[in-house]
């Protein structure tokens, strides 16, 4: 079957508002993929669809990331029962993700990731530090949750929030991070400037050098010019075009 009558049926199947969230997620997940944001098949990204039901999708338990197509995507409610697609939901993804939808209704997708120089930051002591410009978006912006084992009890579910509060990103303590978007493109920049600011942090450790940090009034003054050019705001159709010329199934 070609990729057009794929895709036309896919569009009969779903709304149009559904088959756009379907896209941007399953671009998501390819653009994680792509930027060495996956870890084979663990690891999730969730999008809300819009719509009273508040149902939200997330891959099938057990794709790669590379995998992820928007037709391939199950559509959950906040009970965790699959309403579309194989019945292969990943536990730790539904227990995060739900939470934070019931709890943030200006989130429509969630990301987590354990990627290296973020999973080494979340081991120290002081998180995320404002050592350079990229870092200075999430100046008093991050929030921070103690490990507590596999993210497999729902009654964690509360803390993860309480924790959150607010915020757009959040470092999960020996473990990962965490971020949310009011979109897809939001919540995907977020992470790749959350990594990035973490790689160059663990850099500058390695130095053995003590850094040089700018005064917090500077910090919170860079924090709102980042207003002015939020991360998804330009870079998201730039990605958008990389993918469809390198490999547009993630549309199928």
């Amino acid at each position: 079957m070609s990729s057009n009558v794929v895709r036309t049926k896919l569009e009969n199947q779903h709304s149009e508002s559904e088959q756009q969230v379907r896209t941007d997620l399953a671009a998501c997940y390819r653009l994680a993929h792509r930027f060495g944001f996956s870890e084979i098949i663990w690891n999730h990204i969730t999008a809300r669809i819009p719509g009273p039901e508040n149902h939200f999708l997330l891959h099938q338990f057990g794709l790669r990331y590379d995998e992820v197509t928007a037709s391939n995507l199950l559509k959950v409610d906040q009970e965790g029962r699959v309403i579309d697609g194989a019945d292969d939901i990943n536990v730790t993804g539904f227990v995060i993700h739900s939470g934070i939808y019931t709890a943030r209704k200006d989130i429509a997708c969630v990301m987590h990731t354990h990627g290296p120089a973020a999973v080494a930051v979340s081991a120290l002591e002081r998180g995320l530090v404002p050592m350079a410009q990229g870092a200075m978006m999430f100046y008093d912006n991050v929030a921070y949750h103690d490990y507590e084992g596999l993210s497999t009890d729902m009654a964690e579910r509360e803390r993860l929030i309480a924790n959150l509060g607010d915020k757009c990103a959040m470092i999960l303590r020996n473990h990962g991070v965490l971020t949310v978007g009011r979109n897809v493109a939001e919540a995907f920049m977020l992470m790749y400037y959350l990594e990035d600011a973490c790689r160059l942090q663990m850099q500058v450790l390695s130095s053995g050098e003590k850094p040089r940090l700018p005064p917090p009034e500077v910090c919170q003054r860079t924090r709102e010019q980042y207003k002015e050019c939020w991360p998804g705001k330009y870079e998201w159709s730039a990605l958008i075009r990389l993918l469809d010329k390198e490999d547009p199934s993630y549309r199928d």
